[in-house]
């Protein structure tokens, strides 16, 4: 990181990249609910495949860093996220700041009728390789694509079977 306390090379990685996806789910459960299982980022190693994920600075909150390990067989893959906004129980913003992922992430909670709730989880990553990673997103593009949407699959209905938060 650049200067003492990582702030330049936060504020380079808080810019948009080039590998843009988005997933979202309708929650049959409230917003505050729904928003408090969002942020339970330990409890996210339930509904992501292959991920452990712990806070490893911070309560979790604005400010923290969220760290998740992701394993299969012997690839490992480290994502490093500081938490930059909260503002419950609407958004959270985090910028994916480690060696491999970077850029700004957000998930978003907006209330619907009936109790129901819609998450929408939208990632920025910065494209690894140069050009070479700029040709070889768009075959990248769809597992990522389906892998956020199944994780947020999952989610919805651990929230619906009160399994979360």
């Amino acid at each position: 990181m650049s200067g003492s306390d990582g702030v330049d090379d936060l504020r380079e990685a808080a810019q948009p990249g080039a590998g843009e996806v988005t997933a979202t789910v309708i929650v049959n459960a409230p917003a505050e609910k729904v928003f408090a299982a969002l942020l339970a980022w330990e409890r996210q190693s339930e509904w992501i495949p292959f991920t452990t994920v712990r806070v490893v600075e911070g309560d979790g909150g604005e400010g923290s860093l969220v760290e998740a390990v992701t394993s299969v067989g012997p690839a490992v893959l480290r994502d490093k996220m500081r938490v930059v906004r909260v503002d419950a129980p609407y958004e959270i913003g985090v910028v994916h700041c480690g060696t491999l992922l970077r850029g700004p992430g957000v998930l978003r909670c907006t209330p619907l009728e009936s109790g129901r709730s819609q998450v929408v989880w939208h990632e920025w990553f910065h494209l690894p390789g140069g050009p070479a990673g700029k040709v070889a997103w768009p075959v990248l593009w769809p597992g990522s694509k389906l892998s956020l949407t199944q994780a947020l699959r999952r989610f919805a209905r651990q929230v619906e079977q009160g399994r979360l938060p």
